[in-house]
């Protein structure tokens, strides 16, 4: 099953995905508490969506993934005045 992008495993027993025991900061586990009792989500449901959003930003395949979804949205201009100053720039680049 995936969500996000991250592939969470087989769907075993009463719950989805693989049980692990993690060790947090006494201050990071009680803002999680206090974050998933405001949003009505679970503990696993908040440490899952948290690391999903963590890989997301620091996988480089995810990043490339995500930049080339958001460009590919993005209606492309040509801008003639870019264009030319591009041209320059690299025209000078030492390569």
């Amino acid at each position: 099953m995936q969500a996000g992008g991250v592939d969470f495993g087989e769907r075993r027993g009463y719950t989805m995905g693989m049980k692990t025991a993690i060790s947090v900061p006494d201050e990071v586990f009680r803002e999680a508490e206090r974050y998933a009792r405001r949003i009505k989500k679970s503990r696993s449901a908040v440490y899952s969506a948290a690391l999903a959003e963590y890989l997301a930003r620091h996988v480089p395949e995810s990043v490339t993934e995500a930049l080339n979804r958001t460009w590919q949205q993005i209606e492309p201009r040509e801008d003639a005045f870019v264009a030319e100053a591009a041209r320059r720039i690299l025209e000078r680049t030492p390569w």
